[in-house]
């Protein structure tokens, strides 16, 4: 490393021994810093108009060097949107989350920080973006968006293409205790008479047997066993965009499941099979990546033009169901998977058991949804403990001295 003046040659006037003036004299800046860049050899350079700004530089770059904190300043000059693109491509996302993800991007956060340099992103311009976002999004949403900014900004930390990441000290509007709305039989019954024909099973299978929307669309005949009251979870439907419907992975592991079949439900799919016979389609399986590849299948739900379910076909449906039906607006199909998780749990199921019923990945993940539901286990563990030691407490306080 050395600083260098670049208005005058290194090499002084062999007789005079005065320094010779360059071509540059006068013009630009008249100092530069050079140093090795440890990480990839190379030369890098910075220019100075003052003496002591770079020598400055070049104390503060051996320092960093030294203690192995050195960031190229080239690194950083990279976009937002650049970098964001090589971190997508990084991550290690199912097609779903992946979707998800790139929307959020090109939506929620591009638009506003995409063409920053992200060295000079500070956690000012993170504030500003997350006033911005909270005017147009749901707290919990700003809450999953600004996680992908986050997650993206420590990346660039661990790559050293920044010193430091600006999201510290950045406060997220209150997402607060959203009361889920859960449905009650009768409004459930009124569902299911108010969405065609053609899908009526699917509000029971939600509401039912706690599948998924993903689930339920990819849900073939030869996975419902009406002998042994059964159905078999083994894939979900998914569509990604520009790329035709598919047979795909489960959210969790625990996803794979046997659930029981209600006969409600039961009774509901074998009307739909009698009235709407089973139609094989083609369909690509993507369920096991090493052997991806077209297969017949006999999915119990397609379209009027045997198309398979999927969200964009199958929202229009339902929002006029739910409108019919008289429930409110923005009631989703999930919806009825918490009225199935809420109707285990008011007839003593424990969380384990709910856990695996929806196939959740974790117990955690339940008690985080559904804690609210379980409102008498603080009166239970009291009389349990109250049965097993106060007893004891009791004859000790009616002694023989009482």
């Amino acid at each position: 490393m050395a600083v260098d003046d670049l208005w005058y040659l290194a090499r002084r006037d062999p007789e005079t021994g005065d320094r010779r003036p360059s071509k540059r004299q006068g013009r630009g800046k008249r100092w530069r810093v050079r140093w090795i860049d440890p990480h990839t050899g190379e030369t890098r350079t910075a220019l100075f108009e003052r003496k002591a700004d770079a020598e400055r530089q070049d104390v503060s770059v051996h320092a960093d060097i030294s203690r192995g904190q050195y960031i190229d300043p080239q690194a950083g000059k990279i976009t937002i949107a650049e970098y964001a693109s090589q971190w997508r491509a990084q991550q290690l996302h199912r097609d779903s989350t992946a979707d998800i993800v790139e929307r959020a991007f090109r939506l929620h956060i591009l638009p506003m920080l995409g063409q920053l340099p992200i060295a000079d992103v500070r956690s000012s311009h993170i504030r500003a973006w997350v006033k911005a976002t909270a005017e147009n999004l749901s707290s919990s949403s700003v809450h999953l968006v600004y996680s992908y900014i986050k997650s993206m900004f420590a990346s660039a930390t661990i790559d050293k293409i920044i010193a430091s990441s600006p999201c510290v000290g950045i406060r997220l509007p209150d997402i607060g205790n959203h009361e889920l709305f859960i449905p009650d039989p009768a409004q459930i019954h009124s569902l299911v008479e108010a969405i065609s024909e053609r899908y009526s099973p699917i509000p029971y299978l939600a509401a039912g047997c706690g599948l998924r929307g993903g689930e339920i669309f990819g849900l073939e005949l030869d996975h419902v066993n009406f002998l042994s009251r059964e159905i078999h979870v083994r894939q979900q439907l998914k569509r990604m965009p520009g790329v035709p419907p598919y047979l795909g992975e489960l959210k969790t592991k625990t996803s794979r499941r046997t659930v029981e079949l209600p006969e409600v439900v039961q009774l509901a799919l074998a009307r739909h099979v009698e009235r709407f016979p089973i139609r094989e389609i083609m369909i690509e399986d993507r369920t096991n990546i090493r052997n991806i590849h077209q297969r017949p299948t006999r999915l119990l739900f397609l379209t009027a033009h045997g198309r398979p379910l999927h969200r964009s076909n199958w929202s229009a449906v339902w929002r006029a169901a739910v409108r019919r039906a008289g429930l409110p607006s923005g009631f989703g199909l999930h919806g009825l998977r918490h009225y199935f998780a809420t109707l285990l749990i008011h007839n003593g199921a424990a969380v384990k058991t709910v856990q695996l019923a929806l196939g959740h990945s974790t117990p955690m993940i339940t008690l985080n949804t559904y804690a609210h539901e379980w409102p008498d286990a603080l009166d239970r563990t009291r009389t349990l403990v109250d049965a097993a030691l106060g007893s004891h407490l009791s004859a000790a306080t009616t002694g023989p001295d009482q």
